[in-house]
């Protein structure tokens, strides 16, 4: 009996100390490193005008019901609607209008905003130049490409002036 307790022991010692050795950043980003890596920004070409999309040219979309400091995003919303994490980092030769910033969400993270609204991918594009999450009704509230230039009507992005500066942004 003594010899299990110490066996149990040992094998728990173990498995602690190759998880500590597995954190050496190479696998997924802690809330402190993903904060502090760099989010870029680019526009890409989709069916619905021209977007912003992040750096695999996968579109960018806000949600309605965000606020200019809180993503209502989280759980579940946020597996099918990742958020755009880390800070705003233009492409060369981007201008984009709008204002950039950032906020803290509840697990740490430090999220991207252009205008007032938190960005966010989404997982139903599998490619870039894809935008279909634009327009979805879910997780309470509708879903919008981050349109700069184009056809889209019901999902214009938002202008400059609304969606306020909240933040400090």
């Amino acid at each position: 009996m003594r010899n299990r307790r110490w066996i149990i022991a040992g094998c728990a010692l173990s498995g602690l100390a190759l998880a500590a050795c597995g954190s050496s950043g190479t696998g997924t980003p802690t809330a402190s490193q993903a904060s502090s890596a760099a989010a870029v920004l680019k526009s890409g070409s989709t069916s619905i005008g021209t977007v912003l999309a992040n750096a695999r040219g996968r579109t960018l979309y806000w949600f309605a019901i965000d606020t200019p400091t809180t993503s209502k995003c989280t759980g579940a919303c946020a597996n099918t609607w990742p958020p755009v994490t880390g800070s705003a980092r233009l492409a060369t030769g981007l201008a984009a209008a709008g204002k950039f910033g950032a906020i803290k969400r509840t697990d740490g993270t430090v999220q991207v905003t252009w205008n007032g609204h938190p960005l966010y991918t989404y997982a139903g594009d599998s490619a870039a130049g894809q935008a279909n999450g634009n327009g979805i009704n879910g997780f309470g509230g509708i879903w919008h490409a981050v349109v700069l230039s184009g056809m889209a009507s019901h999902s214009a992005s938002p202008s400059a002036s609304s969606g306020g500066g909240g933040g400090g942004y």
